[in-house]
């Protein structure tokens, strides 16, 4: 038992620094807006670079599926340490494009290569941490994408930087990355699957047929989906916003961007994985219910970022926004583990990613469009925060299935 527990463990820190780029890889693009633009000025309009975020975000979703049942029907190890090696190098080609065409395919191939990573990773956490640690070592991995995220809002230091600029970034994570996959692929083991769940395995319509026809899974698909819109949005977009409407530098807008909300999120994915493990002791929707916590933080943290009159207050709600966004976040996982059967769950989570992101991509497209028709932002943000009211009744309405109550204990 302890040398399962050790080994439960050192799954999560090794996959920190994965996770890590993983998200810095994606980040700090948003930051490095100006310089890319000013670099490649055939990408031209606002229109064209929410299309190239957007671009991104629909290679990643129509892949996640594919990517999670590849996970669950042959090895999450392989597949983790292939997507790593894969994603790296399609960051260090990011950093020799020259024109916008060059880019869009890009970000289209950092979305297949990157797709396979996130399903796969967070079913091999929770294969290897049950109920008792499950929220806990969700968050762990999550708080790493929160630094990943930090590191990304200092690249308009970078961009701006003579000597290094905005390629230089992208060389270096991508020839990280690509080093770390080695020794990642010789360190981590799939987890042993007990023979209870031994079976043969479901064919990909019998998986995706199992999977919808769950009415549980549908709420949690759905509350899933709603926040992301405005996650996604202030994740890509805010460095901009806080740029444009404040009237500060590159590299400050990127840090005040990401840097508080994503310490607060830390916080609040420490906090809310402790509180949703204590909880589920007493009562099985326990991580149900900090989730929807979480989420009722977010709302008026939405609402907030898009009616601030001043910067101090914008990264006040920012920081309301990180603290609920770290409490939904870690418990997402936790919570499919409680509706869908273990060799179903990189799956699941593979379609879950389907819908959130392809909705985010076209949040960001069409935020993008918005803000070339100079449409306010507090109307923007104002629907926002009306959907994630929304979430909050979605993920009450969530009921665990009594069969999976065992995944709950120690193996």
């Amino acid at each position: 038992m302890p040398t399962f527990s050790r080994t439960a463990w050192l799954v999560v820190l090794l996959l920190m620094p994965v996770a890590l780029v993983n998200y810095l890889d994606r980040q700090m693009l948003a930051a490095m807006k100006s310089s890319v633009m000013g670099d490649i000025p055939d990408i031209g309009t606002e229109r064209n670079w929410g299309l190239m975020l957007g671009q991104f975000k629909w290679v990643y979703a129509f892949l996640s599926p594919i990517g999670g049942y590849i996970a669950d029907r042959f090895s999450r190890r392989f597949t983790i340490c292939g997507s790593l090696f894969a994603w790296s190098a399609v960051t260090w080609w990011t950093g020799q494009v020259t024109t916008y065409g060059e880019l869009l395919w890009a970000r289209s191939f950092m979305g297949v290569s990157e797709a396979f990573y996130i399903p796969a990773a967070l079913a091999l956490i929770t294969d290897y941490h049950t109920g008792p640690t499950r929220s806990r070592a969700v968050g762990m991995h999550q708080i790493a994408i929160y630094f990943g995220v930090i590191a990304g809002g200092f690249g308009g230091y970078v961009a701006d930087e003579p000597a290094l600029g905005w390629r230089s970034a992208f060389v270096a994570c991508g020839i990280f990355g690509m080093a770390y996959a080695l020794p990642l692929l010789l360190l981590l083991r799939d987890a042993p699957k007990p023979a209870a769940s031994a079976r043969a395995a479901t064919p990909p319509h019998r998986a995706v047929g199992e999977l919808i026809s769950n009415f549980a899974f549908v709420l949690l698909v759905l509350y899933f989906t709603l926040p992301a819109l405005a996650g996604w949005v202030v994740r890509d977009w805010m460095p901009a916003i806080l740029k444009e409407q404040f009237g500060i530098g590159q590299g400050q807008a990127g840090v005040a961007a990401t840097v508080y909300w994503q310490v607060a999120a830390i916080a609040g994915a420490v906090l809310g994985g402790w509180l949703a493990d204590r909880w589920m002791q007493r009562h099985d929707r326990g991580r149900i219910f900090v989730s929807a916590i979480g989420m009722s933080l977010i709302v008026p943290a939405i609402f907030g970022v898009g009616n601030a009159g001043t910067l101090s207050v914008a990264v006040a709600f920012l920081i309301l926004f990180g603290i609920g966004w770290g409490f939904f976040d870690c418990n997402n996982m936790p919570i499919l583990s409680q509706i869908v059967r273990p060799d179903l769950r990189a799956t699941g989570y593979g379609i879950m990613n389907f819908v959130s992101i392809s909705c985010g991509g076209l949040a960001d497209f069409g935020f993008g469009i918005l803000r070339d028709q100079n449409v306010p932002l507090n109307v923007i943000f104002g629907v926002f925060a009306a959907a994630a009211i929304v979430s909050v009744v979605l993920v009450l309405l969530i009921r665990p299935r009594p069969d999976l109550a065992a995944t709950e204990s120690i193996p």
